[in-house]
């Protein structure tokens, strides 16, 4: 990993060499947090968890071939190097910063309450058709998560899309600090964190944050369809906006949705128009297209590379992936949720074949609003073709109070406790042919659900 060796690793994060200084000039190979992923030369940062302290393995990984432990307390070798820092986490977003301004790419950074993720695959997807590409994977957005994205660049890597997710101000501007963003790409300003986050507007202001750290030749790309965003103007820069009014820099028209099979429509810009196929299904990810198509001129590649990246875009487990069984069509959306998320989920569904059922849990963080953005959800389903509603969770049974408002009497609408309740009563619930959308928020651990769907 270019210039991080032992000696510049403790200066750039404040941390003091001990131990064997011998492998001062070492530069390490790899830096994990997970005792089980260890490679030969490569450094492991201590961690306290919830349930476990990566102290307790520092001999063993040293036995397994790693070339320095990052510890915050004294570890007491006289004959091994290891690095003693007040904060392991502090230390490696110190190290990742240093490490990312070593290796001198450019850096997308994306955010956005709803669809950041699909976001982040889509533009991933496009450049790739030009540039090597690192990009955030699963979860690792957070303030551990990032800088462990960081260290898996390597000098053959041409740029990096990193997603950037919060919940509570100041986080962003520590995230931004890490990444120092060429680019900065937001999705939208939705209603996700709001027991943090306060409103809209203070949701607005904690994203913004990303733009602490812009570089000043850098780009800014953002929903111009969003009434938040429309406002948005930071550090001077003259934002690209996309979005289905015309209006915008980058826009969609002519949009036919195909149901499970994706959406087609026609994305104009300035370089030109061009048809585009998009195999993910729902009118929401023509967004994520155009996000990706402004991304793509922005790093000069060309409009038949950008279509050809947009088509090749898939989804990942959890993220309206659909899986197909012998028994049932199930739509997994579990990994998290949101009022606008599950509207969006709710609303393809009703492409769906044979019977659509929607499974949906509680979704958190929504503040002194939670019930009633349940209730807003519940009657968005209920006016939907949708045969089946099951609510899981206490704050789901206002999903289902908000469904008896809206829905027509054959509707089947049912409330669970919880999820090893739904599960006793699954069989008798469903049928074969049912096309099944399981969506909550990541707590609710609704893949256990699609589990046992897919066994079925």
């Amino acid at each position: 990993m270019k210039n991080l060796t032992l000696k510049n690793i403790a200066a750039c994060c404040g941390g003091a060499l001990k131990g064997d200084l011998s492998s001062a000039d070492f530069e390490v190979t790899a830096i994990t947090t997970d005792s089980r992923t260890v490679i030969d030369g490569c450094l492991f940062a201590a961690i306290r968890g919830e349930r476990v302290d990566g102290h307790q393995f520092a001999d063993q990984v040293m036995e397994n071939g790693a070339a320095c432990v990052l510890s915050e307390v004294d570890l007491g070798w006289k004959n091994r190097p290891f690095i003693q820092t007040d904060s392991t986490l502090g230390a490696l977003k110190a190290i990742a910063e240093f490490y990312l301004k070593q290796l001198n790419i450019p850096v997308v950074g994306v955010t956005g309450s709803v669809g950041k993720t699909s976001t982040k695959e889509m533009i991933a997807s496009v450049l790739g058709e030009k540039y090597r590409v690192l990009k955030t994977e699963g979860n690792f957005n957070n303030e551990l998560g990032l800088p462990l994205t960081v260290f898996r660049l390597r000098e053959g890597d041409e740029i990096a899309v990193l997603e950037m997710g919060i919940s509570h101000f100041g986080e962003m501007h520590r995230l931004a600090k890490i990444a120092r963003p060429d680019t900065c790409v937001m999705t939208n300003i939705g209603w996700a964190h709001l027991e943090n986050l306060g409103t809209r507007d203070g949701i607005l202001r904690a994203k913004s944050e990303i733009f602490d750290y812009l570089r000043e030749d850098g780009h800014v790309i953002l929903n111009g369809d969003d009434d938040k965003l429309r406002t948005v103007r930071p550090n001077g820069h003259d934002p690209v906006r996309f979005g289905l009014d015309p209006s915008n820099d980058v826009y969609a028209d002519a949009i036919v949705p195909h149901g499970f099979d994706g959406t087609s429509c026609t994305i104009h810009t300035d370089e030109g128009s061009f048809d585009a196929t998009i195999r993910i299904p729902g009118k929401h990810m023509v967004y994520n297209a155009l996000a990706g198509a402004a991304v793509g001129l922005t790093y000069g590649l060309s409009i038949d590379e950008i279509r050809r990246g947009i088509g090749n875009c898939r989804t990942l487990a959890g993220r309206f992936n659909i899986i197909r069984t012998g028994r049932f069509t199930i739509v997994d959306d579990c990994y998290n949720a949101n009022p606008a998320s599950m509207k969006a989920s709710l609303e393809v569904l009703q492409s769906g074949s044979g019977r659509k059922v929607a499974i949906l849990g509680d979704m958190g963080e929504l503040g002194a609003d939670e019930v009633r953005l349940h209730e807003e959800v519940g009657e968005a389903a209920g006016a939907m073709k949708i045969d089946a509603l099951l609510c899981v969770g206490p704050l789901s049974e206002n999903i289902a109070a908000g469904a008896k408002k809206t829905a027509p009497e054959q509707m089947e609408i049912r409330c669970f406790a919880s999820r090893e309740d739904l599960m006793i009563h699954l069989r008798e619930v469903l049928k074969d042919g049912d096309t099944i959308l399981i969506k909550a928020s990541h707590f609710m651990q609704f893949n256990r659900i699609v589990d046992t769907l897919r066994e079925a």
